[in-house]
């Protein structure tokens, strides 16, 4: 990847210059990245985007080109255009593994080093994470509703921009999509191709009947054919049966699909499963585009359609319905002269209160394995091995004890004061990882409407710590 060093707020070079000059180099600092709210009134998050930026971290450096930009904006002194020419992150990292699921306000990601350091890093961060969890996110709620229905992203010519297209076919592939259109995407990441024909190839030819035969002369093994270009029951499933009966079955093959891309999808998957029944075509398979996201899945499948796959693009590539992800990155603590101090940030609206200092996300599961809670602790705090106390922080009179739990620390160490000390993943292994994760999470709160509320609560330290602070501030009002 290339150096995307300046990929920087320009606020965060100018706070960076400010604590140099303030001779804070030896401050020690800890970052949460962090989603406030779930998009499209989820319940759950698909964590991704840590490869890159382990990779965007790891490259980081300040290029000769870069300082003299910088120089040239006239806002910097040439001693801390040395310190930066000079930089090499030690910073350390901790973070939930691709693929695990998550929920708001509990930190996917920890930065802990030097301040100025963790301070450069926050708009790369963001990006790095944002954007591919946003698209993951959106995928495993397509395929939850699709249920044992293959998905397949289309979303190459509606993406904003390239980066997203390919960003976006590998994250369709960890929320459960079985393949993606975009070539290159599947090349640069190792995915499952699928593509077929267009309406134009249609029109190429004198009748739909010949450009049917036509395809299917030569892609023999696994044709599949789009039936709406002129009209679908008419026209395009007698004419694609009429190929199966004339050429395919003569010759050993068969009819392996139809798509429709357009029309009552319900509808016309009903009628054109009927139809190839009745001419012996029991095994292919309807495929559906056309602008498809899991509300429109789900409101198909309650009207009984007749579909066996879906080609997802415009509404998942962009996630048109929530395209904006609610990623944040706090500072939760500093160490000053070997003095950890705990830093909190309040707000007028509740849910933009942080949780102060560095902390490690439990999360509890019952016998079966299923999802109890994920409480945040204190990174030295004990978590209780026989029976523990949950309670909501909002409203800290509702407990619950919970026994025969066990537990795992949800975040693992990554970057060891700069040392990559984390074995990266494979693609396979991300998405059975995601798969497996998922599936540890009880469907009420995977459900697309209405979902069950997943509560992320603190210990009684973090709790007590939160308070006080609190206090602390208002106090000195």
């Amino acid at each position: 990847m290339s150096n995307q060093s300046l990929y920087i707020d320009f606020y965060e070079i100018t706070m960076a210059y400010t604590y140099f000059k303030e001779n804070l180099l030896d401050v020690e600092a800890t970052f949460d990245m962090f989603v406030r709210k779930i998009p499209d009134q989820g319940g759950f998050l698909v964590v991704n985007g840590l490869h890159d930026l382990i990779d965007r971290i790891q490259n980081f450096k300040f290029e000769p080109e870069h300082i003299e930009y910088l120089r040239n904006t006239k806002m910097f002194d040439e001693s801390f255009l040395t310190y930066l020419s000079e930089l090499k992150l030690t910073l350390t990292m901790t973070a939930m593994p691709e693929g695990s699921i998550a929920f708001a306000n509990e930190p996917l990601i920890t930065i802990s080093g030097p301040l100025i350091q963790a301070q450069l890093l926050e708009t790369l961060l963001l990006a790095s994470v944002n954007y591919p969890t946003l698209v993951a996110t959106k995928a495993r709620r397509i395929t939850t509703v699709a249920k044992d229905k293959a998905v397949v992203e289309f979303g190459a010519r509606r993406a904003h921009g390239f980066d997203a297209a390919l960003i976006g076919a590998r994250a369709a592939i960890i929320g459960g999509f079985k393949a993606t259109s975009n070539t290159l995407a599947a090349y640069t990441h190792n995915l499952p191709l699928s593509g077929t024909l267009a309406h134009s190839y249609i029109q190429m030819h004198d009748s739909e009947y010949e450009a049917f035969l036509s395809y299917a002369r030569i892609n023999p093994t696994k044709t599949v054919l789009l039936v709406d270009t002129y009209n679908t029951l008419s026209s395009g499933i007698p004419n694609a049966i009429k190929v199966a009966q004339d050429f395919l079955i003569p010759n050993g093959y068969r009819l392996y699909a139809i798509r429709l891309d357009s029309g009552d999808l319900a509808y016309l998957s009903k009628k054109s499963r009927q139809m190839l029944d009745e001419a012996g075509l029991n095994d292919t398979l309807i495929i559906a585009s056309n602008s498809l996201d899991e509300h429109l899945i789900m409101s198909m499948d309650a009207q009984g359609a007749q579909i066996d796959a879906y080609g997802i693009g415009e509404a998942f590539i962009t996630s048109k319905s929530s395209p904006v992800i609610s990623g944040v990155y706090k500072l939760v603590q500093v160490k000053k002269n070997n003095e950890i101090i705990p830093k909190i940030k309040l707000s007028d609206n509740i849910e933009k209160v942080t949780n102060p200092a560095h902390k490690k996300v439990i999360r509890f599961y019952d016998e079966n394995h299923k999802a109890l809670a994920d409480v945040l602790f204190l990174k030295d705090e004990e978590v209780p091995l026989d029976e523990f106390e949950l309670f909501d922080p909002i409203s800290p009179w509702k407990r619950k004890t919970i026994k025969n739990y066990h537990f795992k620390e949800m975040h693992q160490l990554i970057l060891d004061q700069g040392k990559l000390v984390y074995n990266i993943p494979t693609l396979d292994e991300v998405k059975l990882y995601a798969q497996k994760d998922f599936e540890s999470i009880w469907a009420e709160v995977t459900r697309l409407l209405n979902p069950s509320i997943y509560y992320v609560d603190l210990s009684q330290g973090l709790y007590d710590l939160k308070q006080g602070l609190i206090q602390k501030v208002i106090s000195k009002k």
